[in-house]
């Protein structure tokens, strides 16, 4: 072992140490949410998960971005097991240590290429698609800089990742042929040989010290990379997969129901009930009624808003967006987000129990965004790893309702009726059947 390997362990430990460090964070921040127990119906939550994350079924409903994005996963999930050995490499100071499975590493090796030039030219098409092409959903008003520029920023890595790895193994390749100490004859190039032309002139120095390059720019580009990813929409990567598995399973037109509040409806609805007796006393801390700040909602909620890759095509397909209203299920979440990074940050400054006198109802999202909603789950239909705006709709519309009544007047309207006649019609109940009289 050399000092590079040294240099390289020291990396490798910093990278690693500084992605668990800012996972925690973020684990922490989802942790703040309320409880919500879904790990019941094990078996279909294992089959929803094989199913949407790791076969892609829903991505694939819109064939040429879900195609480019299959080869994308694909290649990042395989191009992995070279990245295993460059770090086996860097360790020990090996190199290629894998080479003694001989046909079959040659077979990984081309396959690796094959799938690297693949995701270079699906990342190509997808710069041009984003930046050029007029797709509405990359146009929206949440589409703000730092959205549009993180899209960028990974597919731009992405190329450079790519074509590093290729010129990389093309250069390694002219010094196996030319017999040079350290570079083991083994694998296979279909794609690097065609660009090994460009590097033929070049000294056997020259072509090590631009292979050691590439080396190094490709492992220690994955590793920033792996630590870009919690602070970038892509953090769906490592998200995707938990995220399905613990998507609700309920059918999507059915609401959940507030413990508290069945509690009441049910002592109101018991005939032996003694009206003037006082109510049991709550356990715990009193719940609120809906959610007012991210804090408010539960876990999985607050998972969603960590998962979602800003894609759009719950906005794409949102009735109310489509005619023009202010609502967009896509900054529903990337609202949600953004205020629960803030509520970390405040933690991390002045305590748990800072108040910065902000919330997500109001500061973020609007009530506007909220009645705008027709609550038909074609949002959540949508989404290629099962997020699930409507839950935290619905939960800001409770608070707005039940904690400051504050609600359109159509709906106080009912509501009035509801209280009064039991009923949303404007009917008292003795003249219900008043109709039937005159059949």
């Amino acid at each position: 072992m050399g000092v590079s390997n040294y240099i390289f362990i020291a990396v490798l430990i910093l990278a690693i140490g500084f992605f668990t460090y800012q996972v925690s964070k973020i684990r922490r921040n989802i942790m703040l949410g309320r409880d919500v127990d879904r790990t019941d119906r094990k078996s279909e939550r294992w089959a929803m998960m094989t199913r949407v994350a790791l076969g892609q079924s829903k991505m694939v409903t819109r064939p040429l971005a879900g195609i480019m994005h299959v080869l994308i996963y694909v290649g990042f999930v395989i191009i992995n097991i070279e990245v295993l050995e460059i770090i086996i490499d860097g360790i020990f100071g090996t190199h290629r240590i894998f080479a003694f499975l001989g046909g079959f590493y040659d077979f990984l090796i081309g396959s690796f290429e094959i799938l690297a030039f693949l995701v270079l030219l699906a990342c190509v098409v997808f710069l041009v698609r984003r930046n050029i092409g007029n797709i509405k959903r990359f146009k929206a008003r949440e589409m703000t800089l730092w959205p549009k520029s993180d899209a960028n920023i990974i597919l731009v890595v992405e190329v450079l990742l790519m074509f590093a790895f290729l010129s990389m193994n093309a250069t390694d390749r002219i010094l196996q042929d030319r017999g040079v100490d350290h570079y083991v004859e083994a694998g296979a190039y279909p794609v690097s040989s065609l660009i090994m032309p460009l590097f033929e002139g070049m000294s056997d120095s020259q072509l090590v010290n631009y292979e050691r390059g590439a080396w190094w720019f490709h492992i220690v580009g994955i590793l920033l990379f792996l630590n870009y990813l919690p602070i970038s929409k892509h953090f769906h990567i490592i998200l995707a997969f938990p995220n399905v598995f613990y998507a609700r399973l309920l059918p999507k037109g059915e609401f959940t129901n507030m413990d508290n509040v069945t509690k009441e409806v049910k002592l109101m609805m018991n005939p032996d009930a003694d009206p003037y007796a006082a109510p049991p006393p709550e356990e715990g801390a009193v719940q609120k009624f809906g959610a007012k700040d991210v804090q408010d909602l539960h876990w999985k909620n607050l998972m969603d808003a960590y998962s979602c890759t800003e894609c759009g095509r719950c906005t794409s397909a949102c009735p109310a967006n489509i005619t023009g209203k202010l609502l967009s299920p896509r900054k529903i979440m990337m609202d949600t987000r953004d205020r629960l990074e803030e509520v970390g940050k405040n933690i991390d400054k002045h305590g748990k129990d800072y108040d910065d006198e902000k919330s997500l109802l109001g500061d973020y999202i609007t009530d506007e965004e909220l009645w705008a909603c027709t609550t038909c789950n074609a949002c959540v239909e949508e989404c290629p790893v099962n997020i699930n705006p409507l839950e935290i709709i619905v939960d800001l519309r409770r608070y707005l309702v039940m904690e400051e009544s504050k609600a359109p007047s159509e709906l106080n309207g009912m509501f009035t009726n509801v209280e009064n006649n039991g009923a949303p019609w404007a009917f008292p109940q003795a003249d219900r059947l008043k109709w039937a009289e005159e059949v």
